[in-house]
């Protein structure tokens, strides 16, 4: 137990460095995002090169999440990267395809907060995810999201 609380102590003890990685990540982010838009705009539906962009995204904003922070805001800032890119994927199970294995129980984590929001389009959608994530990963990333009770987001 002392450890565990140590390692919320060294987590916290860096608040500011956290949302400071946020706030890059979610630059990052809305800079590929605009680039979908871009090429959509631009090709109106003439090849696939924006489709990996949303994926990118989605990696990006799960990549470094703060996991053992006990603090509201870094988790909500967090959430809000995550979920705008969540919400910019059209292709479920093309994303699949780019989306790396070490992914799924933290994507398996927000999109349970994402259901929890009760907010009826990211609920579709994370619905829809959730469908994908669970044929793709098995019953076991469900049950190690939920089981997990140190690593919330």
């Amino acid at each position: 137990m002392a450890s565990s609380a140590a390692a919320y102590l060294d987590a916290d003890e860096n608040l500011e460095a956290i949302i400071s990685r946020i706030e890059q990540k979610s630059r990052k982010i809305e800079t590929l995002l605009k680039q979908v838009t871009h090429l959509c705009a631009s090709r109106r539906g003439g090849g696939g090169g924006g489709r990996s962009k949303p994926v990118e995204a989605l990696k990006t904003a799960l990549e470094g999440t703060p996991l053992k922070t006990r603090d509201e805001r870094c988790k909500s800032a967090n959430w809000i990267v995550v979920h705008r890119a969540m919400m910019a994927i059209r292709d479920v199970d093309g994303m699949f395809n780019s989306l790396d294995p070490e992914y799924y129980d933290i994507l398996m984590k927000y999109l349970y907060r994402g259901l929890s929001t009760g907010d009826r389009p990211t609920c579709d959608q994370c619905l829809k995810i959730h469908e994908k994530l669970t044929e793709k990963a098995g019953l076991g990333c469900i049950l190690r999201s939920l089981a997990d009770t140190v690593n919330t987001v």
